[in-house]
């Protein structure tokens, strides 16, 4: 690695870690928010909505680095909406990973982590008990441990999708990506 290449790497890390810090910032004021006013079961629903989100994004940064940029050539020779945006994708894998899997991905992580302790408690609370008591301890392993399993079986499968159908999903997001920089008017993935 040259020392250009390292100046960028390091420029890219820099920004990706603003980055994070900031949504991670607004993420969790909103789901904080959200959560402190809502019922037990609403809570719940916000929690797996979050591992979603983060299995999904997951599985994004996976196929951008599986698929190969070649099918997407011959599309964008036919001017097929998205194919230009799906080989951007590829070009830059290695950051549309690192924004997909690290940024929302560990976000979504801790988020949920945090989201869930928040259910444990109104739950816990809603029965009569505090923290500390044995159902408080119970619901929080149980429910702890429910969304380890979710992430990681999730993820598992999204990696397991993201390898074997790594085109159709790039292609996919290249065309979500070309429809909102038409409609919004903004450029979403830069050259």
């Amino acid at each position: 690695m040259n020392k250009t290449q390292l100046k960028k790497s390091i420029k890219f890390s820099l920004s990706i870690a603003v980055i994070t810090f900031v949504l991670a910032a607004i993420f969790s004021i909103v789901s904080s928010s959200v959560l402190g006013g809502v019922l037990s079961i609403i809570g719940l629903l916000i929690v797996f909505i979050i591992v979603l989100i983060g299995v999904f994004f997951d599985m994004l940064g996976i196929a951008a680095t599986a698929a190969d940029e070649v099918p997407f050539h011959a599309m964008a020779a036919e001017r097929v909406n998205g194919a230009k945006q799906a080989i951007i994708i590829v070009r830059n894998a290695d950051r549309f990973a690192s924004f997909c899997n690290d940024v929302i991905g560990d976000i979504s992580g801790i988020i949920s982590g945090t989201a869930s302790a928040i259910v444990i408690l109104q739950i816990a609370n809603n029965f009569g008990y505090s923290e500390g008591t044995t159902l408080h301890l119970t619901l929080s392993v149980f429910l702890t441990s429910l969304v380890a399993a979710l992430t990681v079986g999730g993820k598992a499968l999204g990696k397991y999708l993201a390898i074997h159908a790594s085109t159709k999903i790039i292609f996919s997001v290249g065309k979500i990506i070309a429809f909102l920089e038409d409609k919004l008017k903004i450029k979403i993935l830069s050259k």
